[in-house]
């Protein structure tokens, strides 16, 4: 059963060590449509004094004259985010944008994530890169005397995109309690139904915190009422893991790009450039090229234009193998026997097209650099967001959440996603309309039909 609770016990014991020790934490915002992210947003840069100077002087005399009410900055903080024209006016947020800000604890990189079912594309996109989400609630929108409360769904949904695309840590932030008569009450109410959805969904929450963005209550000073006790949004922030690349086990690296470098010898081997999936590599390993089969051994690694040692999970390097091998962009490096290649698989279908997921449609997929094609085999059932159960389908429309069956033109080196991130993602392709599709998450792999 998921655990759910207002403060965790690194948030209690130990104080937030200096920026300098520690990584900067990517977080997106999610939740539905007026929700507030773009506000919380501009709220946390406006409070870290992030906001240059000239920006805010261009914002206040927008916002001349309009009256203003308590912690009001003078001006609407969702357009520090909103940089679109068509964002400012519709009010809402079409593109992911991103935006940076540090305190004397850490650095931050916040991907503001629309709401708009329409643009729930956008989300995973800026799920798949995040160490954190934080879904904000409008408690505005609720029936708080509804017993049980419901959640909206585009709240559950992209909650359950989260945790489907492992984003390690999933906050709620309960918004705008400076509009409800009973901010305590509203806020226990929500806070139990957000429990029950967690537990039934299995979704670890790190945290559920009470906020008014607008007003900047608990977002980066802790709120001194009787009915809450824990940290505000900022110090939860600070103290949430970045994710942890998986450094050990089997070397495996994806080619993006292979070039002719020297380093002032004179000798321009060719070197085969990527950011290390998972393990680790270090001069004198053995390492197989897939598809080819190939081996050889690694004479140099190189970060930066600089040799080094070695590279491990997370970081871009350059290989440089010890005997010339066709190898291109789309193949592999691993260690040898790590990579199996696979035809057939299930997965975990997020589909995200106007035009429904109809089994025997064929799709262009993309696993880490390399294009194949792929048929929908079968659609084994649709996950229903207000229920969480699994409902009988033949196929998926927009922004549902399924499990199905692919097989492949091409074999490719693939991996259950809870395993491994990038060798098991896959990004699904129209191959007419030439537009993102879908999310692939691979649950298993089979040769058997």
């Amino acid at each position: 059963m998921a655990a759910v609770i207002d403060i965790p016990l690194a948030v209690a014991a130990t104080a937030a060590p200096a920026a300098t020790t520690r990584r900067a934490l990517r977080f997106l915002t999610a939740g539905s449509v007026d929700d507030g992210k773009s506000t919380l947003i501009g709220r946390l840069l406006y409070d870290s004094r992030a906001i240059l100077a000239d920006q805010l002087d261009h914002l206040h005399a927008r916002a001349a004259g309009q009256q203003r009410t308590a912690g009001d900055p003078g001006f609407d903080l969702s357009q520090l985010t909103d940089g679109l024209e068509a964002e400012r006016e519709q009010g809402i947020t079409i593109d992911v944008a991103y935006r940076y800000f540090a305190t004397p604890a850490r650095k931050f990189i916040i991907a503001d994530a629309p709401g708009h079912e329409q643009y729930t594309r956008n989300m995973v996109t800026a799920a798949a890169g995040s160490d954190a989400a934080v879904v904000l609630v409008d408690v505005t929108k609720l029936d708080l005397a509804a017993r049980p409360l419901r959640l909206l769904p585009q709240t559950r949904r992209h909650a359950l995109l989260a945790h489907l695309l492992r984003v390690p840590s999933i906050v709620v932030a309960v918004n705008k309690l400076d509009a409800v008569a009973d901010p305590g009450a509203a806020f226990r109410a929500v806070r139990g139904a957000l429990q029950a959805f967690a537990d039934e969904a299995g979704v670890a929450v790190a945290g559920i915190v009470p906020i008014s963005a607008l007003r900047g209550d608990n977002v980066t000073t802790p709120l001194a009422v009787p009915w809450y006790g824990g940290p505000s949004l900022l110090q939860l922030l600070e103290d949430l893991p970045a994710t942890a690349e998986r450094s050990h086990g089997d070397f495996t690296l994806p080619v993006q790009y292979v070039a002719r470098q020297g380093l002032g010898t004179g000798k321009q081997p060719r070197v085969l450039w990527g950011r290390v999936a998972a393990g680790r590599v270090q001069v004198g390993d053995e390492v197989a090229v897939f598809p080819s089969g190939e081996s050889a051994r690694v004479a140099e690694v190189r970060r930066a234009g600089h040799a080094v040692g070695q590279a491990q999970a997370g970081q871009s390097a350059g290989v440089v193998l010890d005997r010339q091998l066709d190898v291109s962009r789309g193949d592999w490096l691993a260690t040898p026997g790590g990579l199996q290649p696979t035809r057939r698989f299930a997965a975990t279908l997020a589909w995200l097209d106007s035009e429904t997921a109809t089994p025997g449609r064929k799709y262009w997929l993309r696993h880490g650099n390399r294009w194949v094609q792929g048929q929908l085999v079968s659609v084994e059932h649709r996950l229903d967001i207000h229920t969480l159960q699994p409902t009988a389908s033949h196929q998926l429309a927009a922004n549902d959440i399924g499990e199905v069956v692919f097989e492949l033109q091409q074999a490719l080196p693939l991996a259950a996603y809870a395993d491994n991130r990038v060798g098991g993602a896959l990004i699904v392709v129209d191959p007419a309309s030439h537009r993102t599709s879908g999310a692939l998450l691979v649950r298993r792999t089979s040769e058997a039909r």
